[in-house]
């Protein structure tokens, strides 16, 4: 069962992607997902969104950090490519890739993920923060194929007023 996000969110999914219902084992702490239309070598691309409100005290680099952690519980040679904060004072982001290898359908596979945080002033409280994760997993041989997708994606998610876009 999707995890609920901390404030509603808008997002518009690229051309060609689909929704999808994350795997049990695969699903903690997701809100939503979606697959890319053509697998790489038996791996589907995907891009996922989960959500919370961090610690007072936890920066985005702390989160990062903490995702890096979690990667390397169930993956090997994980490799932090690129970290870069970007946003601004009232809108920060960071952003980090990701290299690693792991078994996917008992094949082993190298893999690549782009992350996203961003923090976001709740529409109902503007003092509340939550930070959303936007991560786009895929083969490091389809990564940049699809990775222009999930740049498009990430600039059209943003708080839910109910207005509609």
């Amino acid at each position: 069962m999707p995890k609920p996000l901390p404030i509603p969110l808008e997002f518009r999914l690229p051309e060609g992607w689909s929704p999808a219902r994350p795997k049990e084992d695969d699903a903690e702490g997701v809100a939503f997902a979606a697959v890319h239309p053509q697998p790489d070598a038996g791996f589907t691309a995907n891009i996922t969104i989960d959500g919370d409100v961090p610690p007072i005290d936890a920066t985005l680099a702390d989160l990062a950090d903490d995702s890096v952690e979690h990667v390397r519980e169930v993956a090997e040679a994980v490799t932090v490519v690129q970290r870069r904060e970007v946003g601004s004072e009232d809108a920060p982001a960071l952003t980090q890739r990701l290299a690693f290898a792991t078994v996917v359908g008992g094949a082993p596979r190298d893999l690549v993920q782009s992350q996203v945080y961003l923090s976001l002033a709740d529409v109902d409280d503007p003092h509340k923060r939550a930070v959303i994760r936007l991560i786009l997993t895929a083969t490091a041989a389809q990564h940049d194929d699809v990775l222009g997708d999930f740049q498009e994606f990430v600039h059209t998610v943003r708080p839910d007023t109910g207005a509609g876009a």
